[in-house]
């Protein structure tokens, strides 16, 4: 389901197998629409393409951003990356010119055509030096020997766009979306997955049809679609049975779902667990729908009894706001006109033992 943005992400890679400066390739779509598995793809293929000429040398770095808030950072990872383990540096200390210095050496050691890979690049933020300095580097006079190239991955959408003028000129030379998967493409990527993993007949084409369409309609991803047929066969393994059935498919989402929420609702920050906990608090006391006024002196109440210093009503309310994007909580707009003004009501979006089991 991949063949245009193959196609054109291999022309983006020729300069390589020419011997030519590589261009710098950005990125970006959806988590789970292929963009790191293609790239992985490609590179192990260019580096059997590359073998075959005695005059290309190529050198690939792969390195997940997830983490790296900083250039400083992804310096410091790509110079310990480069070197022995008995060579490492230490993540700080180092004034960042320096850590540059040690790079450009390091580079320079590999020679020939250096491609570093960084995936979930938008972790970075702002902080965005580095995806300058590495493509310039041979021009800037940095490199002598070596000509780097930076493949940027994204799953945001927006990080193009807030990178400075001068790192968007240079990281997106070449600039590859993948879109998310239809149905058909979806379908085909568990056929074939399913005609591996599974015993004949035990995943017929009206669920691997049905999964598929699942993942379509929600995000599109190849990463759901494969959770989702995994989930089910897991299921019908655990019953006894030997041939996955639609409904089996159904209960495998719903268990999924709940599973992700259960996730989010663990990976909360202080003040959105607090402010968890006081949604639930009232829930249980059959106080729900309730509005941010009914919230936040229970909030605060909690959090002083935790030793917190509890946050002020606007910002509690974000943490709230952030509850009701999670699906955690239902959020509704309410307008009484002149007399009441308008506000939100909160309530659960999931079930309370789901809650209580996680707040405990």
């Amino acid at each position: 389901g991949r063949d245009e943005e193959l196609q054109t992400y291999q022309a983006a890679l020729q300069p390589v197998i020419n011997g030519e400066q590589p261009n710098n390739i950005f990125l970006y779509g959806k988590t789970g629409v292929g963009k790191t598995a293609a790239t992985r793809y490609l590179l192990a293929h260019l580096r059997e393409d590359a073998a075959q000429y005695d005059d290309i040398d190529l050198t690939v770095i792969f390195l997940n951003c997830d983490g790296l808030t900083s250039s400083y950072q992804i310096a410091t990872r790509l110079v310990n990356d480069l070197r022995s383990e008995a060579n490492q540096i230490s993540t700080t200390g180092y004034p960042l010119a320096s850590v540059y210095e040690m790079l450009w050496e390091d580079l320079d050691t590999c020679g020939g055509t250096v491609l570093v890979v960084l995936d979930e690049i938008d972790h970075i933020g702002s902080n965005d030096e580095i995806l300058y300095e590495i493509p310039r580097a041979r021009s800037n006079g940095y490199l002598d020997d070596t000509k780097p190239g930076v493949i940027g991955i994204s799953n945001d959408f927006g990080f193009r766009d807030d990178l400075s003028p001068k790192v968007k000129d240079t990281l997106c030379e070449e600039e590859i979306h993948f879109s998310p998967y239809n149905a058909p493409e979806l379908e085909a990527i568990l056929r074939e997955r399913a005609d591996g993993a599974f015993y004949d007949d035990a995943a017929d084409d009206a669920v691997v049809s049905l999964c598929a369409a699942m993942a379509a309609q929600d995000t599109g991803s190849a990463r759901q679609a494969l959770d989702l047929l995994y989930k089910s066969g897991e299921l019908t393994r655990s019953e006894g049975a030997d041939r996955i059935t639609e409904s089996q498919v159904y209960r495998a989402k719903d268990a999924l779902e709940q599973s992700q929420i259960e996730h989010g609702m663990r990976e909360l920050t202080k003040h959105g667990h607090l402010s968890l906990v006081a949604s639930l608090q009232l829930a249980l006391e059959d106080e729900t729908p309730a509005r941010v006024r009914d919230v936040f002196p229970l909030y605060r109440r909690i959090a002083e009894h935790s030793d917190v210093d509890p946050l002020v009503r606007r910002r509690m309310h974000d943490h709230l706001a952030d509850l009701a994007m999670l699906g955690i909580l239902d959020r509704h707009a309410r307008n009484e006109g002149r007399a009441g003004g308008q506000y939100y009501e909160y309530e659960f979006n999931v079930s309370l033992e789901l809650v209580t089991g996680v707040v405990k």
